[in-house]
């Protein structure tokens, strides 16, 4: 399970450490300043041996240049896991990109797609678990004019079992 939770952190936080970011325009920066605040989501995981609940928190904020920021924690029964990251444009690739780190260990990066005034990232990886063996890793993070939200699934290739959620995110006071 905790494993699990380290992946829809990562999923949350495909957003810190990018190297060399460009100079985003105001249109790019205005769409990315809007998610600036406070948020919180629930989900249930399912595929495991019975549903379990979780909570999440996000915050983002003014990056230093053209970066937002983000610092994230969930908590799945007694366990809590964090991560940090940035998101930015890149005008010399004509993208937004974004990575994080998260406090046990996991690092990732990925490409935002562009759909309309929403930015979709797209993480799909195989990774090992604990005991080595292979597992695939599918998420998407969406930014939209609703908020965000967060889906996930990891396959465990020895067993087949597949684990779910989907998170949405609200805006918080």
């Amino acid at each position: 399970m905790r494993f699990v939770l380290k992946v829809l952190l990562t999923t949350l936080a495909m957003f810190a450490l990018l190297a060399g970011p460009g100079r985003a325009g105001e249109t790019e920066m205005a769409l990315l300043n809007a998610y600036i605040g406070n948020w919180a989501g629930a989900g249930v995981l399912v595929g495991g041996d019975k549903p379990e609940a979780f909570t999440c928190r996000l915050k983002v904020s003014k990056g230093r240049q053209e970066k937002v920021n983000y610092a994230g924690r969930c908590s799945l029964v007694n366990m809590n896991l964090s991560v940090t990251g940035t998101i930015i444009f890149n005008d010399r690739a004509g993208r937004y990109e974004a990575t994080m780190r998260s406090n046990v260990g996991f690092s990732a990066a990925a490409v935002g797609v562009i759909q309309g005034k929403a930015i979709t990232f797209v993480l799909d990886e195989k990774q090992k678990d604990r005991g080595g063996n292979q597992m695939d890793i599918g998420s998407v993070l969406k930014l939209d004019h609703r908020g965000i939200t967060v889906d996930f699934s990891v396959e465990f290739n020895r067993s087949g079992q597949v684990l779910t959620t989907s998170v949405p995110f609200g805006r918080q006071q």
